[in-house]
């Protein structure tokens, strides 16, 4: 056996018997629950965080997401099998390390890598031979060959050779009661056998995996994934256009629809795509399809139905509030109902509220926040203007003096009948009145 085949032997033995510690890069919604998958399955997790305030969490056995339990995170630190830092210096520690770091979008729609690179050079600085290192963020078909591999090539050592490389694109949905990290099968792409052998071995230790026959092609995986979920809802999107026109109910026909047991599969509109992955995953293959000389028309096209839905939430409720009060958005009071991007999440990644709250602001509308996941507006790149504001109290009595109450997500807990008595406008962008049998007679579809 050559001293390659070696090597990869010895850390495959460690994988497969729970001995090898697994450092996590990025403590955020994807890196801590893997990092709990692991820890929960018998394997010591070391995470890493340049927010010193994560590891200080994890250290007080306390969970910083909302859908994670503190208990879960104080057994698995008090029996030795999670542990966090701040100190980049010591990822020579772990025999393998998973980067679970963002890939946001610049304000031309173009990849930001600039995570990726720098957690690739804190890794370059450490590397040392026989380790195993896989990238989790979501980004082009290309990346980890292109520009995680050179980095760490630059320290002498050979990926392949010296330490093993590939791609496993991470598939969380925060909130999803019905699967977690733990029951969803783990894609797996390298462009070595060893490599993808070790990468297998590593998530079997909780859940399934599914080889494929490179990096790349794990890559274009989850790409492909969330195209589908954008462009199946920017379809519903625009046939909300359409069918609100001819005073046809969407959410009715989606509904009828899905009583088909095949050739049909529901997707639901809302006032703009958010979350960290549907809204900018799409933008990355258009961007490297430019490489090769090609466009991506119906990518594209998707993507600008869904970025137009907040102006047609917007012109909705202006036109209500003439129609019905003669009242324009200048002067009028709002309160926006839900900042998360999704339901019962503590997750405001790419929301949509964000972006209407600034453009009510705009048109001089007084807004105001209901929102029990978030207190407060945490800081964000794009609207650092909006941060530190705080949610008002849930006040039925007091929902009467705003002019419009727009609802842009759909927690459970919200007493949406009550609601629908109270107000004097309801703008309702998820369909949540009529679920909840609400009286319709002041709500408008948008």
């Amino acid at each position: 056996m050559n001293t390659e085949s070696h090597a990869s032997s010895a850390l495959l033995e460690r994988v497969q018997s729970r001995s090898a510690v697994i450092g996590v890069i990025g403590l955020g919604y994807v890196g801590l629950p893997l990092s709990l998958a692991f820890a929960e399955a018998g394997v010591r997790v070391l995470g890493f965080d340049t927010d010193p305030a994560k590891p200080r969490a994890i250290a007080a056995g306390e969970s910083y997401l909302k859908h994670y339990a503190s208990s879960r995170i104080a057994a698995l630190h008090d029996a030795g099998l999670l542990t966090a830092t701040s100190e980049m210096t010591r990822l020579n520690e772990p025999d393998v390390i998973i980067i679970c770091v963002p890939t946001p979008l610049t304000r031309h729609l173009e990849p930001d890598l600039s995570y990726v690179s720098r957690t690739a050079e804190a890794i370059a600085a450490q590397l040392r031979p026989s380790q195993l290192v896989v990238l989790e963020s979501t980004t082009y078909p290309g990346t980890t060959t292109e520009l995680v591999k050179p980095i760490l090539e630059a320290t002498g050592l050979v990926a392949g050779r010296d330490f093993w490389l590939g791609f496993s694109p991470e598939r969380e949905d925060p909130g999803n009661v019905k699967h977690n990290t733990a029951s969803i099968p783990k894609v797996v792409g390298a462009d070595d056998a060893e490599s993808r052998a070790l990468i297998c071995a590593l998530y079997e230790t909780f859940t399934k995996t599914v080889p494929v026959s490179s990096s790349a092609t794990a890559e274009a995986v989850k790409i492909t994934e969330n195209i589908f979920r954008a462009v199946n809802i920017a379809l519903v999107n625009e046939l909300k256009v359409v069918y609100a026109a001819m005073g046809i109910d969407i959410w009715e026909v989606i509904e009828a629809a899905s009583t088909k047991p095949f050739g049909f599969m529901p997707f639901y509109p809302g006032p703009g795509l958010g979350g960290h992955c549907i809204p900018i995953d799409p933008f990355y293959l258009t961007w490297k399809a430019r490489e090769f000389e090609l466009s991506t028309r119906f990518i594209e096209l998707a993507g600008q139905i869904n970025s137009s839905m907040p102006d047609y939430v917007l012109a909705t409720l202006a036109n209500a509030l003439d129609q019905r009060f003669r009242k324009s958005v200048n002067g009028s009071r709002v309160l926006l109902l839900g900042l998360a991007y999704k339901k019962n999440v503590d997750d405001m990644r790419e929301s949509p509220s964000l972006k209407l709250m600034e453009k009510l602001e705009a048109r001089g509308a007084a807004v105001d926040y209901y929102d029990p996941f978030f207190p407060t507006i945490p800081p964000s790149r794009e609207y650092s203007a909006l941060a530190g504001r705080s949610s008002v109290a849930w006040d039925v009595d007091a929902i009467a003096r705003y002019d419009c109450v727009l609802i842009v997500t759909d927690h459970d807990g919200v007493d949406y009948a009550g609601l629908a008595q109270a107000a004097q406008l309801i703008i309702d962008t998820r369909n949540a009145c009529a679920r909840h049998g609400a009286d319709l007679s002041r709500v408008v579809a948008a």
